[in-house]
């Protein structure tokens, strides 16, 4: 501001004596004398101006030539001056044109021309944060990937573009399938840059597959603070992950760690059946059934689950049926209406020989929604109660080819689990397994196995021609039918029972297995 300033103020006066200068030789009447090498010269006024002005002229020509030879000078021996300026700017702008020709091919495609516009841009500009990058795209586009790797290793010495660097070798092993070295190089970029939710990602889908379920945990969680998942969904996926990290100590030995965890995980997501599971029995073994009783009732109630009546029962594992049949009213009543509900309280009666009763708890269920593990405790109702043997072995037979009701099922893909995973086997995808009926299919089974109920019996007794009729229609011979029926033998009256044969007990899966019947 002030520099300004002074310069207007020196121009004012420059012009204001060149003006007065100039009315001055106007009033002479004389004019000037000028001697120059002893000749006297007589200038009139105007005469005066233009030589004034010739002489100013003059001395602004000569100072810009002795300017030019000091630049002249100055360039020979390698000092910045005007010249090396000029030259500088138009290698510049070769240099941006190569390097926004180079960015231009690359998103059309063009492979080898955004290479060799790379390496042009690289020569003139001097660049490396910039042409660097542009190499391994290029190189990338066209396919070399050795190359693409050299420049990103190159980008990993400036502090600027390590992360990019860093961001690019992980992709490049994850193209590879290099998975192990991908999570190594996403656990730098998440250090350098946790913001970036493509690392984010990564990190989380990495290190779930992997089992570092600590680095998932922490992606959660900044992902919670920031913002970028709901608050619900953020306590529900770190609870998953506290979940099996749990399981993981567990596995090691390290059983009060363990707890501890299981306990963290209910807390975070109480509907969480597993972790609602493995916190009951946390508790149960550090002597608070009282704890355990909470926690299983509260997860009752948001979803009934064998898992919960297996822990629930595992509180008090020496008492009589009749004392659990009287506890688990406290569990039974939250959600009375409930399918789960009806087959404990059925297994419960079976397990303290009410019969009738146990009857009454399954009600039409046999009708409505037969289950493998809906007609196997129809089998042993039919038994308690005295049935003859054709009937229970036709309810048996039923249950063979029924639906084995819920289980664990992947949102995603549909596949089923025998045990609850955070990652699904088949599609990896994460939180995706819920405990439900997967979709019914249509294949038929292999065999004729769907056919066993009406050759080997049925809840109604059925005459030999009925029977005869039944197998021929299904295109199986009497001989064949009378071979099926001999290979389905009478069980023994102890496998039938409700404490031995695994299809009485609380579930026909990996989960329904879980029974509280003791």
């Amino acid at each position: 501001m002030l520099w300004s300033f002074i310069k207007i103020a020196v121009f004012l006066i420059a012009v204001t004596g060149v003006t007065y200068g100039a009315m001055t030789l106007a009033s002479s009447a004389d004019g000037v004398q000028v001697v120059l090498a002893g000749v006297e010269y007589n200038l009139g006024p105007v005469q005066a101006i233009i030589a004034a002005l010739v002489l100013i002229l003059a001395v602004f020509i000569f100072l810009k030539l002795v300017g030019f030879v000091v630049a002249l000078l100055r360039f020979l021996v390698g000092d910045e001056t005007a010249l090396t300026r000029y030259f500088d700017r138009s290698r510049e702008r070769r240099g941006y044109k190569a390097l926004a020709d180079g960015m231009i091919s690359v998103a059309s495609g063009e492979g080898r021309l955004a290479y060799s516009q790379a390496k042009k841009a690289q020569r003139l500009l001097g660049r490396p944060e910039l042409t660097n990058l542009l190499v391994a795209q290029a190189a990338e586009t066209k396919g070399d990937t050795k190359k693409a790797t050299e420049a990103y290793k190159l980008l990993l010495s400036d502090q600027r573009t390590r992360f990019i660097g860093v961001r690019g070798l992980m992709r490049q092993k994850l193209a590879e399938g290099d998975t192990d070295t991908a999570l190594a190089l996403a656990q730098k970029a998440y250090a350098l840059k946790p913001s970036h939710e493509e690392t984010q990602d990564t990190l989380l889908k990495l290190s779930t597959e992997k089992g570092e379920w600590s680095d998932a945990r922490k992606v959660i969680s900044y992902k919670r603070h920031s913002g970028l998942l709901p608050k619900d969904v953020a306590k529900r996926r770190d609870a998953v992950l506290a979940l099996q990290e749990a399981k993981g100590i567990l596995d090691e030995g390290a059983s009060i760690e363990a707890r501890e965890a299981a306990i963290a995980a209910n807390k975070s997501s109480p509907d969480l059946i597993p972790a609602a599971a493995l916190a009951a029995r946390s508790y149960i073994e550090k002597g608070k059934p009282k704890n355990a009783e909470r926690v299983i009732r509260k997860a009752w109630e948001a979803q009934p689950h064998p898992d919960l009546a297996s822990a629930y029962a595992a509180i008090l594992p020496d008492e009589t049926p009749q004392a659990r049949l009287k506890r688990f009213q406290k569990l039974l009543v939250l959600r009375p209406d409930h399918e789960e509900t009806r087959l404990l309280r059925a297994e419960l009666n079976i397990a303290a020989e009410n019969f009738p009763e146990a009857r009454r708890a399954l009600g039409n269920l046999a009708d409505t929604h037969p289950t493998s593990r809906v007609l196997a405790i129809m089998a042993a109702v039919e038994r308690g109660e005295g049935s003859d043997d054709a009937v229970v072995r036709g309810w048996l037979a039923k249950a063979l080819t029924a639906p084995r009701g819920p289980q664990w099922c992947c949102d995603a893909c549909q596949n089923i689990q025998s045990e609850w995973t955070p990652v699904c086997d088949n599609c990896g995808g994460f939180d995706t397994l819920s405990w439900r009926e997967p979709p019914k299919s249509d294949q038929p089974l292999p065999h004729g196995a769907e056919m066993l109920p009406l050759i080997v019996g049925a809840p109604a007794v059925m005459t030999e021609s009925e029977a005869g009729r039944n197998a021929e229609e299904a295109g199986i011979e009497v001989e064949e039918a009378e071979i099926v029926t001999g290979a389905t033998e009478e069980p023994p009256a102890d496998e039938i029972s409700t404490g031995s044969d695994p299809s009485m007990s609380a579930g026909t899966g990996e989960d329904q297995k879980k029974s509280a019947l003791g």
